[in-house]
């Protein structure tokens, strides 16, 4: 299977870095993780809602552009559908087992994910309702896709 991370901005934090370099590795044997990054936008901190919407379009652009026609796509969405790791796993599995091989997360800038992109979205998936940085996000997802792998293959996963 082939897992996309399709995300807007560069880690700068070298934790971040190290630990999804870390779930990179661990997933080696189970599935090829690719991460492509996008340049956000740059903003100023106080927008009018047009701007806002300005920036999720441009970034959104960005991101559509590297989301392959035959991948199924996740968008990470506070308002999307909460599954739990057995639920993630089992999806993961569906997607495998009738031929959708390519799988594509897509985690949007801090001012969240374009309609379009969200239009383009097989599934929006939540992490809850807490709001959570977004590179930060990148390091939970690389875990739980990890997790998920070791789930589907009945394989004990450290506690």
């Amino acid at each position: 299977m082939h897992i996309q991370i399709v995300a807007v901005g560069k880690l700068k934090e070298s934790y971040l870095v190290q630990g999804i370099a870390e779930y990179t590795k661990r997933l080696g044997p189970y599935a090829k993780l690719q991460i492509i990054e996008v340049p956000d936008e740059k903003a100023p901190e106080s927008m009018s809602a047009a701007e806002e919407q300005q920036v999720k379009q441009r970034e959104g652009e960005r991101l559509l552009a590297h989301i392959k026609s035959d991948a199924f796509v996740i968008a990470l969405a506070i308002d999307g559908k909460a599954l739990s790791s057995e639920e993630l796993a089992a999806q993961l599995q569906n997607l495998a087992t009738y031929g959708r091989s390519q799988v594509c997360f897509v985690i949007g800038g801090s001012l969240g994910l374009d309609a379009a992109v969200l239009r383009r979205a097989d599934l929006k998936l939540s992490f809850g309702r807490m709001t959570l940085p977004h590179q930060l996000m990148r390091l939970v997802l690389a875990e739980q896709v990890y997790r998920a792998f070791k789930i589907m293959r009945g394989e004990p996963y450290h506690k």
